[in-house]
């Protein structure tokens, strides 16, 4: 970062110099924490910690309302391993959005209850949802599968018998039409619901 901003020229460097904070270790003195007021108003608003010269977790107030907005996770190789959302935008974390190694979405963990806990997870083919699998009863178990066909959801499968396949499935056509069908002996093989007149 002072290496770009030593190229703009002197005063773009003290400036930046100025708006950073570093904090040291007082036994080792290390480096654990940089404190960084990224829009130049008086105030941090976005807080790196750190290892030394290695980057663990940086958090990001970008509201500057006194909340959290943003965790980025990195790993030792000092890439981006998942990024922390607040749903809420109350500074709660229930939401980590993990990439592939082209910067693409691959996936989102969400705590749909907001307790911490993963229930629901989404998956990425190029930032676009193509699936999603989910925990509605807390039991630890799948037991809600989405799948999508481009932005429109195609079927949503479900558990009712908590054998951890699905028995029920609605499948969406594409002129909004639905029908109901069933995998009676838990093989994965759906046929269509036969009502009974």
């Amino acid at each position: 970062m002072f290496a770009q901003l030593s190229a703009c020229g002197g005063s773009a460097e003290s400036d930046a110099k100025k708006r950073i904070e570093p904090v040291y270790d007082k036994k080792s003195g290390r480096l654990t924490l940089l404190k960084y007021d990224a829009n130049g108003n008086g105030k941090v608003d976005t807080w790196s910690y750190m290892d030394g010269a290695r980057v663990v977790r940086i958090e990001i107030d970008k509201d500057e309302d006194g909340k959290i907005d943003r965790w980025e996770y990195y790993g030792p190789d000092q890439k981006i391993e998942k990024v922390g959302l607040s749903r809420a935008n109350d500074g709660k974390e229930d939401a980590w959005s993990y990439f592939n190694a082209d910067e693409t979405l691959a996936r989102t963990e969400l705590s749909t209850k907001r307790d911490g806990k993963v229930d629901r997870v989404e998956y990425y083919d190029k930032n676009i949802l193509t699936r999603a699998e989910e925990d509605t009863d807390g039991d630890g178990k799948i037991d809600k599968w989405e799948t999508y066909d481009g932005t429109r959801l195609a079927s949503v499968a479900f558990d009712t018998t908590h054998r951890g396949t699905p028995d029920r499935r609605l499948v969406y056509g594409a002129d909004g039409s639905a029908h109901l069908e069933i995998d009676a002996k838990g093989d994965g093989h759906f046929a269509p619901l036969k009502i009974q007149k």
